[in-house]
């Protein structure tokens, strides 16, 4: 087997393993309950896909055609970066407008450290740090 036909079997297998990822994907967020756990299908999963299929499309030109190509490095490193982090913010976000958990939901931690004291207010620890300097 010369190096095309490996690049060839490694990049469909990548490249197939990805498209899996996508549809289990996407029956996730058809099936999950609530905002919550269908932005963890739609982040999670989602993301591995898309570096799956990257990574395929990859492996295929580099080892087929000795071409490295830099874009599809920098949508790896990009996707990878910011995919969890906007499914953060929107799940954040949700949470902050109070959109309700799953009555299967067993525990809400952030509820806890969203009500401690000063929590929402910041300027009330610098007006306590200005009254006693």
């Amino acid at each position: 087997m010369n190096a095309s036909a490996t690049g060839e079997a490694i990049g469909a297998i990548l490249i197939l393993a990805g498209a899996i990822m996508a549809v289990i994907s996407a029956v996730g967020i058809i099936r999950l309950p609530d905002v919550y756990t269908r932005s963890h299908a739609g982040t999670k999963s989602a993301t591995l896909a898309v570096l799956l299929t990257l990574t395929g499309t990859f492996f295929y030109f580099w080892l087929t055609d000795q071409y490295i190509s830099i874009r599809l490095i920098l949508g790896i490193v990009f996707v990878f970066l910011t995919a969890p982090v906007a499914g953060h913010l929107i799940a954040r976000a949700a949470y902050r407008s109070k959109v309700p958990l799953t009555e299967t939901s067993v525990e809400d931690e952030l509820k806890d450290a969203l009500e401690q004291k000063d929590y929402h207010d910041p300027t009330k620890g610098q007006e306590e740090q200005k009254e006693e300097g």
